[in-house]
């Protein structure tokens, strides 16, 4: 529901990272009053330019945690 409310709102991008089964990141771009959305997966770096540039592997997002003993 999110999406559709940022897109109504004219929210130009929206970014949605999901850890499980893998780490990936759905870039969203507003048109035509939806979000295009591009996926970028672990291990995968994409140069984003707009709203900022920055270089991303979803991967290097998901740091995780050695389990408790």
């Amino acid at each position: 529901m999110k999406p559709a409310l940022y897109a109504a709102a004219g929210i130009a991008h929206y970014w949605r990272l999901e850890l499980e089964p893998a780490p990936r990141l759905y870039l969203g771009e507003l048109e035509n009053g939806g979000y295009l959305d591009r996926l970028v997966q672990a291990a995968e770096t994409t140069a984003v330019e707009r709203p900022f540039p920055v270089d991303i592997d979803p991967g290097a997002l998901a740091r995780r945690r050695a389990p408790e003993r």
